[in-house]
């Protein structure tokens, strides 16, 4: 039997992640750094996009994680949003995007190109409290963890770690092609993902 065209492991996804600076009030939430890889056929494939963005003087949310505190040199000359969002297209088009919690992510590209239509959406979070209810904690840090991940993840993204944008990219990514893996995944259906 011919797969179907809309079986999910056979399709290649975008898998996006912001690092961003929080809410401050009187600020809007911006993003300082951003993560895109590509998964098809059940594969993350190697070379990633990763960017560090413009955010100019603005403060930032005391409970941002991540390392923009030492780098807010870089931060300042870094490329603007409006100056890469070509690129983000390019990466973006034409596929399903994965991310975990995937609403900062799909908030923040609603606001970088609110006429882009950008999507279907799977958010690897649904997903895990789908397979894994028992999981105390459903963050991507943990679940990696818990599944025994994260050496697969550093083989794909060596020196970085978690709360860098490139590798949470890495790490959603490694998490969808292990759920597409679990018994009774093999035939699930993009349109299935996306509402999941």
């Amino acid at each position: 039997m011919k797969p179907s065209y809309t079986q999910a492991r056979f399709a290649q996804f975008a898998v996006i992640d912001f690092e961003t600076t929080g809410a401050v009030a009187g600020y809007a939430v911006e993003p300082w750094q951003v993560g895109i890889v590509r998964v098809r056929d059940r594969r993350v494939l190697e070379g990633g996009f990763e960017s560090l963005l413009r955010v100019g003087e603005r403060p930032f949310n005391h409970r941002a994680p991540g390392r923009h505190a030492q780098i807010r040199a870089q931060l300042a000359v870094a490329p603007t949003t409006d100056e890469l969002l070509g690129v983000f297209s390019e990466w973006l088009a034409g596929v399903p995007l994965v991310a975990h919690n995937a609403g900062t992510e799909r908030a923040v590209l609603a606001r970088l190109a609110p006429l882009h239509r950008f999507g279907p959406w799977v958010d690897t979070l649904a997903l895990v409290r789908h397979a894994y209810p028992a999981l105390v904690s459903k963050s991507l840090e943990d679940v990696a963890a818990a599944l025994g991940l994260v050496p697969q993840i550093q083989s794909l993204c060596p020196g970085r770690g978690p709360h860098d944008a490139l590798y949470d990219a890495t790490a959603c990514a490694v998490l969808l092609t292990h759920l597409l893996a679990l018994p009774g995944w093999a035939c699930v259906t993009l349109e299935a993902l996306a509402e999941t």
